[in-house]
């Protein structure tokens, strides 16, 4: 089946957070990123062990960069999120591009979050909070070379803060994942699960080879991942002048509250 834009991806965009163009990559172009990731497999292992889960950015190591690049220009893709966020709208690229990758060994899972409110520490929440629904920002990518039930989402949840239920379920911060420690296989896998389906109002995503799902990183969501199962998924911000302004500036700041003794801020703290 090739890939047919409609309305219906701009309004799951804007209403769910997240909406996934779905068989979007020709079978040529998986076949070529399937063989080069294949090779960042083995070096993000060789580096970081048995257990990584991720290799970034793609542009840093040496791998054949074409095919990331053929992905980054593909003129339906681009096409595509122009129509749903705007042309100054754009992927990183091969300079900001991770792989994620199946662990090797045993079941692993994140702990649910919103990127940068839940895991930069010294980040400033009131500026964060201020901008967080614009749509310049945030913008976030996962592209299947093989099929992908990892993540996990709140759909909606990027409209709003926290319910009282998600403040119930997870007050402190940082927020804790499950307790794998010395656990085996098996036992992980089922905590992981558990630990995704705690969320109220949990949704889990998946992923056809060669789908494409654009979301907003102000979602709740979470990645769970299994070692039995093949894994190399293309993650990305889309990125604008104005986010990239906002990442840096946000970092520096985030830094220096940091040296001055700031730690995590709780969004819940005055609830």
């Amino acid at each position: 089946m090739t890939f047919q834009f409609s309305e219906r991806h701009i309004d799951e965009y804007h209403r769910l957070g997240y909406t996934v163009f779905a068989s979007i990559l020709p079978d040529s172009l998986i076949g070529d990123l399937r063989r080069v990731t294949d090779r960042a497999r083995q070096i993000a292992r060789d580096r970081a062990g048995l257990q990584t889960q991720r290799l970034q950015p793609v542009g840093k190591f040496e791998l054949e960069q074409q095919p990331f690049i053929d992905y980054t220009e593909l003129p339906f893709l681009v096409d595509a999120l122009t129509r749903v966020l705007t042309p100054s709208h754009a992927q990183g690229g091969p300079g900001s591009m991770g792989i994620l990758l199946e662990p090797s060994e045993l079941p692993y899972c994140t702990h649910w979050h919103r990127d940068w409110r839940d895991n930069v520490s010294g980040l400033d929440l009131a500026r964060w909070d201020a901008v967080s629904g614009d749509r310049d920002l945030f913008n976030q990518v996962n592209c299947a070379l093989y099929a992908d039930s990892c993540t996990w989402f709140v759909p909606g949840s990027h409209l709003r803060r926290d319910l009282p239920r998600e403040v119930e379920r997870f007050p402190n911060r940082p927020i804790s994942g499950p307790d794998l420690e010395g656990k085996p296989a098996v036992e992980r896998e089922q905590l992981c699960l558990e630990y995704c389906r705690s969320m109220p109002g949990a949704v889990q995503i998946h992923l056809d080879t060669g789908d494409y799902a654009l979301y907003r990183n102000t979602l709740w969501h979470i990645g769970n991942y299994v070692p039995y199962r093949k894994r190399a998924t293309l993650h990305d911000f889309i990125d604008t002048p104005k986010y990239a302004r906002w990442r840096q500036q946000e970092a520096t700041r985030a830094n220096e509250r940091r040296e001055a003794g700031a730690g995590m801020e709780n969004p819940n703290r005055d609830l």
